[in-house]
């Protein structure tokens, strides 16, 4: 690509995004649009002010009102309103801009200079194209390449180095969380799956209250065993429509009774028409009790239950310990959150790796392969998360933010396999893939080719996904189609409800860490690169500081469980650059540099591994030490009942809570446990 063709793109990138940012500034100002912008605020009820005074001309004046106010939002305030998650996940934006920002510094500095003049004191011939900028320009057996190998050396220390400091702050933070958090019954619940029925009894719920009787005596407190409750679900579901019914018909024949010109037939068939509804709605009432009585539960039990103790450190103990020789029975796990919800039971045996995901989408290397214009695989980056989320909901999850944090590494790693790889190795260089693994000491050259010749391609997709991905997203122009459809058609007249939906990290994540990847590899092969992911992550951290601030809900809290994962993919972007660079050297006949760059992958993986062993295991447990201590913060202010008794009750499944007609509603709109 030759730079007209990439201030082309540029252009139009930069355009677009400035006309959906300006629409989206006018946009917001307008209170027919609050359910849309101000979604999150409204569910708070929060009072949304917007200036009437001067209607058609302020409300039409496009403003950055919003960016300064997400500029000025601090760390603590999200971690205050919206959790620990959400916090990692802005942190992710201000990660990439202080790692690129200062690679952007080394490489406009030191190797777009030392590329144009290509090592000999004179421009390039090809000072008309992009490649005259890029390590391609150097020549063979150049020792400037040496100035390459330094700068490999410093990004991959500096991104090493910040990897560090941030996972170490993630953690105190994630201790602090935790602590803050304490009351939530989370912490005093273990979720027991796996549970044999009673040799005596042949039932579920009585071997939950045997077992840990009789083997956690001094801690063990109660426990809640879970039914399937899809028929139960189906019962409420009709009675909830059936309540609906009755009240637009009440409300229908209300009118007709005020309007004097309508006939009085036309109201009393609608009394009579409520009338039969509500016994209808009696006799799905005493089904709805019979199907809730002990008898019919029974024999819908399965194998997984709540065990609640009398203290943290009760819990702590089970949920990490193996509970008999048998590891296949008897599982334990600190319970999630009550909002996080608990779903899939019947299919918590399967286990679905991430590779099967690409083999059940027929098709799709082939579409990503053929289409590579930025535009057409922006788009179809776009659909590969839905599918992801709709696997991981055929796999079974046990909450939530189990499935979304699955749905999140099956996406980052078919974005990396399919999107990332088979647009380096389309065209000619497909063709030899075969070969490439028949002989795997030439991976690192044919992809330091690979990487050589689509440094434009790369360079158009990060101005596509960055620019107008993210002026989309603060757009929301699909929300804004359906609520114009649903205000001018069935929703006519009808109070405006807003658009409630939780941050979509399995579809943000994975794109994100596709660009530190693309980032990290070109950092030194093609730096130009890099101006442009600077802006790239200026432009998400100021989006989603809106969106997480105004539009998005939190409906759960890990306290940091996405970072590990996080961490793990800026790691292989790292280790994947190094591969390439080792690769790159052999091209340019500089074998010293490559064998120089052996010991930093080796010490990438050792830096790996350590911090395996010094982060991540408490990520993945519960100290028994901060357990202990919460336990007597709570005694010292006596507040130990009153949790332990939130804990008991949290975890009650909607099946087994009394019917409540007239609160049907607000009942289904926090369900805990959802067999679905």
């Amino acid at each position: 690509m030759n730079a007209e063709s990439l201030a082309v793109s540029a252009s139009i990138n930069i355009g677009l995004a400035l006309l959906i940012l300006t629409l989206f500034s006018v946009l917001r100002k307008q209170p027919s649009n609050a359910p849309i912008y101000y979604a999150r605020l409204l569910s708070q009820h929060h009072q949304i002010s917007f200036d009437n005074r001067f209607f058609g001309f302020r409300r039409l004046i496009p403003s950055v009102a919003w960016i300064r106010r997400a500029l000025h939002v601090t760390e603590d305030e999200i971690l205050d309103t919206c959790g620990l998650d959400v916090l990692i996940f802005i942190r992710l934006f201000k990660f990439g801009i202080n790692f690129f920002l200062v690679c952007s510094v080394v490489g406009l500095l030191v190797l777009v200079p030392l590329n144009y003049i290509a090592g000999d004191g004179q421009p390039s011939r090809r000072s008309h194209s992009m490649d005259a900028f890029t390590i391609s320009n150097i020549r063979k057996g150049s020792n400037w390449l040496w100035v390459h190998c330094s700068c490999l050396y410093f990004v991959s220390c500096y991104g090493l180095y910040l990897l560090y400091k941030e996972y170490d702050n993630i953690l105190l933070m994630r201790i602090h969380q935790l602590h803050n958090l304490r009351h939530q019954p989370n912490q005093f619940t273990v979720l027991v799956r796996e549970i044999p029925l009673c040799d005596e009894h042949k039932a579920r719920d009585c071997s939950v209250d045997h077992f840990f009787s009789k083997y956690h005596p001094h801690s063990y407190q109660s426990y809640q065993i879970l039914y399937d409750g899809k028929s139960l679900e189906k019962l409420l579901s009709q009675a909830k429509s059936m309540r609906r019914k009755i009240e637009s018909l009440g409300h229908h024949s209300l009118t007709e009774k005020n309007n004097r010109n309508s006939p009085l037939s036309e109201a009393l068939k609608n009394d009579a028409e409520i009338e039969e509804l509500k016994e209808m709605l009696q006799e799905l009432a005493e089904r709805i009790k019979h199907t809730q009585s002990k008898e019919v539960l029974q024999e819908k039990e399965l194998p997984v239950a709540f065990v609640t103790f009398k203290s943290r450190w009760g819990a702590a103990l089970a949920a990490q310990s193996q509970q008999i020789s048998n590891p296949l029975l008897w599982i334990t796990e600190m319970a999630p959150e009550p909002r996080d919800g608990i779903a899939k039971f019947e299919r918590l045996k399967k286990w679905f790796p991430p590779a099967i995901a690409v083999q059940l989408i027929p098709g799709l290397r082939s579409i990503v392969t053929g289409y590579l214009p930025s535009v057409i695989l922006s788009g179809f980056i776009y659909v590969v998360p839905f599918a992801m989320i709709g696997m991981a909901r055929l796999a079974g999850y046990i909450s939530r933010s189990t499935k979304d944090i699955k749905a999140c590494n099956m996406v980052f790693y078919f974005l990396v396999g399919n999107v990332f790889f088979l647009s380096l190795l389309s065209g000619s260089l497909l063709d030899q893939i075969g070969e490439s693994f028949s002989h795997p000491r030439d991976i690192p050259g044919r992809l330091a080719s690979a990487a050589s010749a689509q440094a434009d391609f790369f360079m158009t997709y990060i101005l596509t996904n960055g620019l107008s991905g993210f002026s989309l997203e603060v757009l929301q122009p699909g929300l804004l189609i359906w609520d114009a459809m649903k205000s001018n058609t069935w929703d006519r007249g009808k109070k405006k409800q807003p658009y409630l939906y939780s941050l979509p990290y399995y579809r943000v994540i994975p794109s994100v860490a596709l660009c530190i990847l693309i980032g990290t590899v070109y950092a030194v092969v093609s730096p130009l690169l890099l101006p442009f992911l600077v802006a790239y992550f200026c432009l998400g951290y100021i989006v989603f500081i809106n969106q997480t601030q105004d539009v998005y809900i939190t409906t759960y809290e890990t306290c940091g469980q996405y970072w590990p994962y996080i961490h793990h993919y800026v790691l292989i972007a790292i280790v994947i650059m190094q591969i390439t660079m080792i690769g790159l050297f052999g091209l340019k006949l500089k074998p010293a540099a490559s064998f120089a760059t052996i010991p930093l992958l080796v010490f990438t993986i050792f830096f790996n591994e350590y911090c395996k062993a010094r982060f991540l295991p408490m990520f993945n447990h519960c100290s028994v030490k901060d357990a202990r201590d919460r336990d007597e913060y709570d005694e010292k202010t006596d507040l130990m009942e009153a949790n332990l008794q939130n804990a008991i009750d949290a975890y009650c499944p909607p099946c087994l809570r009394p019917l409540d007609l007239e609160d049907m509603e607000s009942s289904r709109l926090q369900p805990l446990i959802s067999p679905r």
